[in-house]
């Protein structure tokens, strides 16, 4: 009997997990879309299961279905696939459907269906709210099946940011990851939940015979752009194709010394220091609250930030401006970088809309808290051109920002942001931007030049200009 198809030894790791969830990839050409099509077949011969495989968009979908033509048809003759509802249906009455959401909306159309098995192909393609819906669509028609969630994924693409931090940061490769969930019952008892979770990483080089049928692959990868080649040949997840702000660093052996990196240990802000205030409002969405140190030199420092998000990316916990007041004035009066001192605040000029009555900003101004704020500019292609114009490195290794270790939200959010497919010069706003914002405001309350300008000598009648070096104050 000849065999159709074998897992290599990297994909037979990702097809034996026990876990509830598992991430394969990481890189290319590791054999991520035969895992996952073969992992799909798994529980064909019971009748009643139901597997989903999904790609972003139907068009990205042929690839897929062409080759499940070719395994699925040599191994189960009998099977058929129906090119209208993108199903294979078994001998059994088993069926695998192939399936796509462009836009987060199109979610809805999975309502009231039921699948076994759920596979994502691309999964950085992926929102959180589409990938975490399908967690109600995954389960059981009838005994016997396995209920379990599947994915593949490089780095890069507008899911960088969520998936980097369910699979990739939260613990190392090949370790389980357990979230505990409390359910309470109608008779009002409380049961604890347990799923688990994995990342299997898997590159080109765990894949034998596609380096036997083509060896010149490796140098294809080679060839990339540095930022993809570290991505797509390696795995990178701090570098990908389309990342806004390719020039981020973050290095620990230079936390101190503070040289070519943008992260550093937190140290005491000299009283001299100006401190301003930033903030973006969201409810449902987070808000965030960042507080920004700046030197003689106009370098701004991201000393301490106060998220609004769950523990689920994206999502808001949903408290009013007034108490959103309240714990700032609180942190503001225990943090010795901030306590005393007079800060300014900078925000999103919509908190002082009052078309449907008292405005954010209002509610925030009133007693007992009195936070008050300045409207922030809002201007998105020059506010983003700030970024880049501080995060450059001068000839010594000096960017004119850091960000504290110790800000974990704007570390996961800001070196995962992507440009916008549509506005190619401005980041795509579907994602976590929330924190971009509010440090934008900031940046665009004290925009400095290119550093090339500044180091050749600018016309200083250019609005960007700042004097090098900047000795004495810092404007808002």
């Amino acid at each position: 009997m000849s065999i159709l198809w074998q897992p290599q030894e990297r994909q037979k790791l990702f097809m034996e997990r026990p876990e509830y969830e598992a991430l394969y990839g990481g890189a290319a050409g590791g054999g991520k879309s035969d895992a996952l099509l073969a992992e799909a077949l798994r529980q064909v011969d019971i009748p009643h299961y139901r597997g989903l495989i999904l790609r972003k968009t139907y068009p990205q979908l042929s690839e897929l279905v062409d080759r499940s033509r070719e395994l699925y048809g040599a191994a189960f003759p009998t099977a058929k696939y129906n090119d209208t509802k993108h199903c294979w249906v078994f001998k059994s009455g088993a069926k695998i459907y192939f399936g796509a959401m462009q836009y987060t909306k199109d979610r809805t159309s999975y309502q009231g269906k039921r699948y076994d098995f759920i596979g994502f192909d691309e999964l950085t393609h992926f929102s959180w709210e589409e990938y975490s819906y399908m967690f109600s669509r995954n389960r059981p028609g009838g005994e016997g099946t396995r209920v379990y969630i599947r994915a593949t994924a490089n780095p890069g693409g507008v899911g960088h940011g969520w998936v980097k931090q369910r699979f990739i940061t939260a613990a190392k490769p090949m370790t389980p990851i357990r979230s505990e969930y409390t359910v309470h019952s109608p008779d009002g008892r409380a049961v604890t939940l347990t799923r688990s979770r994995i990342f299997i990483p898997a590159s080109v080089f765990d894949n034998q015979i596609l380096l036997k049928n083509d060896p010149e692959y490796l140098a294809a990868l080679a060839m990339l752009p540095e930022a993809e080649k570290r991505a797509l040949l390696y795995g990178d997840w701090n570098s990908f194709s389309g990342q806004v702000f390719s020039e981020w660093t973050d290095d620990p052996a230079h936390y101190l010394d503070r040289r070519y990196t943008h992260v550093i240990a937190p140290f005491k802000i000299p009283r001299e220091w100006v401190v301003v205030r930033g903030f973006d409002f969201g409810y449902a969405k987070p808000f965030s609250v960042g507080w920004y140190a700046a030197d003689q030199r106009g370098c701004l420092y991201r000393i301490r930030e106060y998220y609004g998000c769950t523990d689920t990316p994206n999502t808001g916990i949903k408290i009013d401006p007034a108490e959103i007041a309240a714990n700032i004035k609180r942190i503001e009066s225990e943090d010795e970088n901030l306590r005393g001192r007079t800060i300014t605040g900078i925000a999103d000029p919509s908190i002082f809309d009052r078309s449907r009555g008292e405005s954010v900003a209002d509610l925030m101004a009133a007693a007992p808290n009195f936070i008050l704020w300045s409207g922030g500019d809002n201007t998105r292609i020059a506010g983003k051109m700030q970024y880049h114009y501080r995060l450059k490195f001068d000839d010594e290794g000096l960017p004119m920002f850091y960000c504290f270790n110790t800000c974990k939200a704007f570390l996961r959010t800001i070196p995962s942001l992507v440009y916008d497919e549509t506005h190619v010069e401005d980041i795509d706003t579907t994602q976590e931007d929330h924190i971009y914002d509010e440090c934008r405001y900031v940046l665009m309350a004290n925009p400095i030049a290119p550093l090339t300008e500044r180091a050749a000598g600018a016309d200083i009648n250019d609005p960007l200009y700042v004097k090098e070096p900047r000795r004495d104050f810092f404007r808002i």
